[in-house]
């Protein structure tokens, strides 16, 4: 844990960008990283969490995991997802938790960084199953800050959870702004 927090040490006295944030949560959660419009984001996590002395897991694409990738990207904090079968990670995470592994679950439901109308539902759906808050954490060009933001508990009521989300996301604008995805999970779209 030296050299991670040794690195990210570095990492924020080099870059142009600053780290607010508040401190790290204290329990297991879901950490949404949004927007996410860039490689850059990836970065910034493993420098934010490095920081704050996080232990965290991540998902990501399994073709990310493929070949010399692999280890690396696990011993990373990865966790593959099939996206031909994307319910099948909720069931792995939910029980990566009920086997008392103790982890901050990080999730980009903007999914891929363009080309999509609304976020994917599942870090709503493992945070409720799992009895999991949702820690906010955000990207923003147009301050050039990243952090963690508030650390909230949902409902249920997936519009009134929504709203929250979107009320703290609605002024970040991501590494690249036109990648941007508005907050909206497709359930509500629906309805």
């Amino acid at each position: 844990m030296f050299l991670r927090r040794m690195v990210a040490r570095i990492f924020w006295a080099f870059s142009s960008w600053r780290m607010v944030s508040e401190p790290a949560p204290d329990r297991p959660t879901v950490l949404i990283g949004a927007p996410h419009t860039s490689n850059w984001d990836f970065v910034f996590m493993l420098a934010i969490a490095w920081k704050l002395d996080m232990r965290f897991r991540w998902l990501g694409k399994k073709s990310l995991f493929k070949g010399w990738r692999g280890p690396i990207m696990r011993g990373l904090g990865g966790i593959a997802v099939d996206r031909d079968a994307p319910s099948a990670v909720v069931g792995e995470v939910l029980a990566r938790i009920e086997s008392g592994d103790v982890f901050g679950l990080v999730v980009t439901p903007d999914g891929t960084r363009k080309g999509h109308t609304h976020w994917k539902s599942g870090f709503y759906r493992i945070a409720r199953e799992a009895g999991l808050p949702v820690t906010l954490g955000y990207v923003d060009r147009t301050t050039k800050t990243t952090g963690l933001g508030p650390t909230i508990d949902l409902t249920g009521n997936v519009s009134t959870d929504m709203d929250v989300i979107r009320a703290f996301y609605a002024d970040k604008s991501g590494v690249k702004p036109e990648h941007r995805v508005e907050p909206r999970l497709r359930e509500e779209l629906a309805g």
